[in-house]
């Protein structure tokens, strides 16, 4: 049988890149931990640093820094609303300087869902960056309408630690477009 190779062909350059495609597949299922193939499979190693982050570049890593921008802006946004219509936790006469302020769940609710529908999760992720307190571990409308939310610190200071937040989760969106 008589074999003929032909070398500049349009077909020798689609089976060419056919060929480097299938070997770059065949690579990545040498690490993909739910590959059928576990024989030649190499367990890829992470710093700690690493481990549960997406891969430097990735449209994932760009995805993550985009919402770490949107949370801090609703945090703040939360840390705003109970600034402006929360009242102070004491008066200047029983604790002077104290910047903390107070507003009742139920209240706070009516005012946030005009702006959104998960301000319990705002809360959590706030009360997670010591920015509030509440009693409980989560509350409900109506059941826990009288539970006092607490801003713990000045909001001059939370504006100035969410800002640098977002600047930065900005900048690196940027870096990896």
């Amino acid at each position: 049988v008589e074999r003929r190779v032909f070398m500049n062909s349009p077909l020798s350059s689609k089976i060419a890149l056919f060929n480097a495609h299938a070997n770059d597949h065949q690579r990545k299922q040498t690490v993909n931990p739910f590959s059928n193939d576990i024989r030649n499979m190499n367990k890829r190693q992470f710093s700690k640093d690493e481990y549960g982050r997406p891969e430097k570049g990735s449209l994932s890593e760009c995805r993550g820094f985009k919402a770490t921008a949107q949370v801090c802006k609703e945090m703040l946004e939360l840390c705003e609303l109970i600034n402006h219509y929360g009242e102070p936790l004491f008066t200047e006469a029983e604790s002077p300087n104290d910047p903390r302020k107070v507003i009742s769940f139920g209240d706070l609710f009516t005012l946030y869902t005009i702006i959104s529908d998960k301000l319990v999760g705002m809360l959590l992720r706030a009360r997670k960056h010591k920015l509030v307190h509440f009693e409980g571990e989560c509350l409900f409308q109506r059941r826990d309408d009288h539970v006092p939310i607490v801003l713990l610190k000045p909001i001059g200071e939370i504006r100035e630690e969410f800002q640098k937040k977002i600047d930065s989760a900005l900048l690196a969106v940027k870096e990896n477009e």
